[in-house]
């Protein structure tokens, strides 16, 4: 019995909330990289047209690689929805009504689901391997989009999951517009990294100079011609970068602009190289982290939230 109230006082103070809610978020950033290898390796159909069975199976038998690769992708994202649940249930039980974990932690679980509805679109609408319509194109687009904010709620609840202390000094009207300019650019950007990267898979180049040509030709696919749109977005994510590591001066932001340049490198490396596989994974993980880390340098100036508590109360009765 006293086991089992220590126990319960454990969870309600929510003292290791913070570090369960960052292991959380970094297997999400595991099933995002699993799931671009899915994509770059056409696998989206391998599990057939069935959702959420695979080949109308719990477990594939005999399955082919294609199979592995999207039940690999399947089977991580049922455990991850098993984390986020738990994740949710201990932090509505240890943090008080009101609380802006708790208002991140539901607009996770609403994401989430809908990150599970896209998912059942692309499979059972028929949006992958090699369709190149531009149905495609657009659900690609939203499905990646709400990755993006997904990943920002689970950010969110991270961070203030841990109730640090903020800087509460008012900053000038233009530095929030500028943090709003970041965060929709590099939405943008993402989006449209997902689209050039599926360009990139449906329609490989030979050559960085036979891809320049295909963006520039009026007669290529929509997703060759709206390659361009993912490096103009990155330059003036990065512009935002630049603005953030002079105006805040805060390690958040010093993380961004420094991962923003690294993401840019990377970028590159990807036209010029082709996009292999492996840069694809390694530029996406660090798009992630740029994401994660704008998403916590914008914070306390996006959103409003009351001074944190610093202890909870333990009902007792």
């Amino acid at each position: 019995m006293r086991l089992s109230r220590n126990a319960i006082s454990w969870l309600r103070e929510g003292r290791w909330l913070s570090k369960y809610a960052a292991l959380v978020l970094g297997f999400m950033v595991v099933v995002i990289l699993e799931g671009a290898v899915v994509r770059a390796t056409g696998s989206g159909a391998g599990c057939g047209q069935h959702w959420p069975l695979c080949n109308g199976q719990i477990i594939p038998h005999h399955p082919r690689v294609a199979t592995i690769i999207e039940f690999a992708h399947r089977s991580l994202t049922g455990i991850l929805s098993t984390l986020v649940i738990t994740l949710a249930l201990w932090t509505f039980f240890s943090r008080p009504k009101g609380h802006p974990a708790r208002r991140a932690m539901g607009w996770t679980l609403v994401l989430l689901l809908v990150e599970a509805l896209l998912g059942a679109v692309l499979v059972l609408g028929q949006y992958v391997e090699h369709n190149t319509s531009n149905a495609r194109v657009f659900v690609q687009g939203i499905h990646f989009t709400n990755t993006m904010l997904l990943l920002a709620a689970l950010t969110l609840t991270w961070w203030w999951s841990a109730d640090r202390e903020e800087d509460g000094t008012p900053l000038p009207p233009e530095t929030r517009t500028v943090a709003w300019v970041a965060v929709l650019a590099s939405i943008l950007t993402g989006a449209a990294g997902s689209v050039a990267a599926l360009a990139d898979t449906l329609f490989p180049s030979t050559s960085f100079v036979e891809g320049l040509r295909a963006d520039l030709s009026p007669t290529a696919p929509l997703l060759i011609r709206m390659r361009w749109i993912h490096p103009t977005a990155a330059v003036i994510a990065f512009v935002c970068a630049l603005w953030f590591m002079v105006r805040l001066r805060t390690t958040p932001a010093r993380w961004f602009a420094a991962l923003m340049a690294l993401q840019l490198v990377l970028g590159a490396m990807d036209v010029v190289l082709l996009a292999p596989l492996w840069l694809q994974v390694a530029h996406l993980a660090v798009a992630d982290a740029v994401w994660a880390a704008l998403i916590v340098a914008c914070s306390h100036l996006l959103i409003r939230r009351p001074a944190p508590a610093l202890q909870f109360a333990i009902h007792t009765t």
